[in-house]
Parts: C-alpha cells; sequence; structure tokens
C-alpha cells in the first residue's frame, strides 16, 4: 500500500511540469498559426504582382498560389494540432484531479482498512490507468501530427526557394518579386524553427 502511494505521489510532480509543457506548446502553436496567415496575405499580394508582371513571372505567380495553398494546409495542421493539445490539457487536469481523489481514498483506507474506501480506492486506480494511458496516447498522436507539420513545412520551404530562383526572371520585376521571395524564405523558415522546437519538448519524452 505505501509502494503504491509512493507511486502515486510520484506522478503529481510530472504530470504538473506535463501540463506547463502542453501550455509552452499550445502557445508556439498559436505563434505559427498568426505566421501562416501572413504567408496568406503575402501570397495574395504576389499573385497580384506577378500578374502585374507579366509572362515573365507566371512560374512566380504559380508558386505564390501554391503558398497560398499551402499557408492554409498549414492552419489546418494546426488547427488539428490544437484540437490535440486540448484533449491532452484535459486528460492532465483529470489524472491530477484523480491523483488529488486517490491520495485521500488511500488515507480513509489505511485509517479504516475495513471500510468501503478500499473497494472504491480499487476502482479509482483503474479509472486512474485509463487515464494515463490515453494522455500516452495523445501524446504519441500530437507527436505524429508534429511530424506531418514539419515535412508540410519542409515542402513549403523547397516552394519559397523556387519562387526565389522564379524571382530572378521577372525582367524589370525581378527586384519587387525577389524581395517578397526572400520574405516567404524568411517567413517558413521561421515556422520550420518553430515546429522543430516543439518536436524536441521533454513533453514527448515524458522526462
Amino acid at each position: 500500500m505505501t509502494t503504491a502511494l509512493t507511486t502515486i505521489s510520484s506522478k503529481a510532480p510530472q504530470a504538473g511540469v506535463d501540463l506547463l509543457r502542453i501550455v509552452r506548446i499550445n502557445e508556439e502553436i498559436k505563434s505559427v498559426v498568426g505566421v501562416a496567415f501572413k504567408i496568406n496575405i503575402m501570397a495574395l499580394n504576389a499573385i497580384f504582382l506577378a500578374k502585374r508582371a507579366g509572362t515573365a513571372a507566371r512560374g512566380f505567380g504559380v508558386l505564390s498560389n501554391e503558398l497560398r495553398v499551402f499557408s492554409q494546409d498549414l492552419r489546418d495542421c494546426m488547427g488539428a494540432l490544437t484540437g490535440l493539445i486540448h484533449g491532452c490539457v484535459n486528460e492532465v487536469s483529470l489524472v491530477l484531479q484523480d491523483i488529488r481523489h486517490t491520495r485521500l481514498l488511500r488515507q480513509a483506507a489505511e485509517m479504516s482498512p475495513k471500510s468501503q474506501a478500499v473497494p472504491v480506492l480499487r476502482a479509482r486506480e483503474i479509472e486512474n490507468d485509463r487515464h494515463t494511458q490515453r494522455l500516452a496516447s495523445l501524446r504519441k498522436q500530437l507527436k505524429r501530427a508534429l511530424e506531418d507539420a514539419f515535412q508540410m513545412v519542409e515542402l513549403g520551404g523547397v516552394l519559397a526557394k523556387s519562387a526565389k530562383i522564379e524571382a530572378a526572371y521577372g525582367q524589370s520585376f525581378a527586384v519587387p518579386l525577389a524581395q517578397v521571395s526572400g520574405e516567404f524564405d524568411n517567413i517558413v523558415e521561421e515556422i520550420r524553427t518553430s515546429l522543430e522546437s516543439l518536436r524536441r519538448s521533454a513533453f514527448f519524452t515524458g522526462n
């Protein structure tokens, strides 16, 4: 009984740390969503600029449209990540609640071993395990979703670099096209850095 109680007690600090880590991940995801929206606005402006440049910037216009689609897909992906984050927050909160309730039930069971607290305690332990397993599953889902988002951003980086190449063929519009494509590249790299940081979060190792 004492060993089990010690195990429950040791889970509390970890669950609290996990909650802080999830909050940090959520804040970073919000930042990425904001940047993705910026790409969408930039892509729309780039498409109009390419139309002004005419046939010389046709390739740049196609890539700008692809970057616009990329920004929309990325926002959808971040929305899915946010849903998983909310699920994680909910499960961690339930784990913390379970820990508090279990601690009280254990104290009651130790004071009166023949009381009704013992069967209730066993049922509570089963519930504890269920929430812990659910959190572990969500942790894995979130990690996979982050990997998918990272691969998507890698593709966005290729599009941005291709746009920089196409900008050179923009003739009299080459300079403004190069400036826009450079901004694309910088923003996509910013998102890539953010997601790379999230992939390394200790939340996924449980340490």
